[in-house]
């Protein structure tokens, strides 16, 4: 679980910067940056297994005991969140009893299974 919290780390850092090419912020931050609504990434973890990480950008509208309901750009929907996942608003990290109504979020869940990670970016917005 350390190496796949810490790959996810390197991917949203590097999704950020958008890996510095020039003209405008390249290829990483068009599909992956603000304007991301939702996808699905296979990636290869330090011990060589392909990983399947499913991404989901909106505003939670609605937090249930085993779930949130957020407004995507184009869609709504309801993702499973584990019991155990862990929330990251700045510097801070936190469980999911912190999720509000209105908090703009950015969450990863392996494919099929509950979301494990949520990173709040913000409040309201689309």
């Amino acid at each position: 679980m350390a190496c796949a919290l810490v790959a996810l780390n390197v991917f949203f850092w590097l999704a950020a910067s958008g890996f510095a090419l020039p003209g405008g912020g390249g290829i990483l931050q068009t599909l992956l940056g603000g304007r991301l609504i939702r996808a699905e990434i296979l990636w290869q973890a330090p011990d060589g297994s392909i990983q399947d990480t499913e991404l989901y950008r909106g505003v939670i509208i609605a937090v249930g005991p085993t779930g949130i309901t957020l407004r995507e750009k184009d869609r709504t929907e309801v993702i499973a969140v584990a019991s155990t996942a862990t929330v990251r608003y700045g510097a801070q990290t936190a469980s999911a009893t912190v999720l509000r109504r209105g908090m703009r979020v950015l969450i990863a869940a392996p494919a099929n299974q509950p979301a494990d990670t949520i990173q709040v970016e913000g409040i309201g917005g689309g």
